[in-house]
């Protein structure tokens, strides 16, 4: 039945507007509201489809399809996944950060393994919170505001908290955060003007968390006396990586806009 995931009211609502009862008396709608209920009426009934995913390779692999299968019959919610890997992406950064106060080798190292650990089940539940919303069907726009404004949160705590670690730089863990925000931003901002599925790199958000995660298992690795460190302020193998997702992300927000501004053009 194509009405069965509809709510009562719901149902109710589109009733009213088929026969013509106007029951303004219960609020449903005046006359001069009708054009504007009938269109979330539609939206109500029409089955929300996502215009904006992230292509990424890994989603077709069987046991990724089971375990989202696993977690949609169980009722899991999708916007539950995302918080949960927003939480991993905090504690990376502050394990991250913690670096900078561990002097007994085996802490630091399983500080260092644990924060690239986190960044992994950060991007499992990111990838994992679409899955299960298109296999339950729950997929809508508020769950692609959870997944945003999460996928924000986690970026600014890992990259900021790589600043904070032995070998990076506060100042460069910052401005890479502005810029996986600008990034993001840019997205964001193609997508309200038409430009859908603008994941295009070098430097988008699984780009990002790779080099990060690279460094952290170079410095879990790496004995001590044998990491490379730069310049009074310490600069090692992280503050490497900040540059890089620096750089990269300047880049990548140049093409972005560079295809939106594209777009707009072929418009007029």
């Amino acid at each position: 039945d194509e009405n069965s995931g509809l709510q009562p009211a719901v149902l109710y609502f589109r009733d009213s507007l088929l026969t013509g009862i106007d029951d303004t008396k219960n609020g449903w709608y005046s006359t001069d509201e009708r054009i504007v209920q009938e269109e979330g009426l539609r939206m109500a009934i029409r089955p929300y489809k996502p215009k904006d995913r992230r292509p990424i390779a890994s989603r077709e692999r069987r046991i990724w399809k089971r375990m989202a299968a696993f977690l949609a019959a169980r009722r899991i919610s999708p916007n539950a996944i995302s918080i949960t890997g927003m939480i991993f992406g905090i504690v990376s950064g502050i394990l991250f950060a913690a670096t900078q106060f561990s002097h007994n080798e085996h802490i630091h190292r399983l500080l260092w393994s644990a924060a690239a650990a986190c960044i992994l089940i950060r991007l499992l539940a990111n990838m994992m919170d679409g899955m299960v919303a298109v296999l339950s069907k729950r997929a809508s726009p508020y769950g692609e505001l959870y997944n945003e404004l999460t996928d924000r949160v986690s970026d600014i705590a890992i990259i900021i908290g790589a600043g904070y670690a032995v070998g990076g730089w506060p100042a460069l863990g910052y401005i890479a955060a502005g810029v996986a925000i600008l990034t993001a931003y840019i997205r964001a901002v193609g997508n309200a003007a038409g430009v859908y599925n603008l994941f295009i790199g070098p430097m988008a958000k699984p780009q990002r968390m790779v080099i990060l995660i690279t460094a952290g298992a170079l410095m879990a690795v790496v004995p001590r006396q044998w990491q490379p460190f730069w310049g009074g302020a310490g600069w090692g193998i992280v503050a490497i990586g900040l540059g890089i997702i620096i750089i990269g992300g300047s880049i990548t927000i140049v093409r972005r806009l560079r295809l939106i501004i594209a777009y707009q053009r072929s418009r007029k």
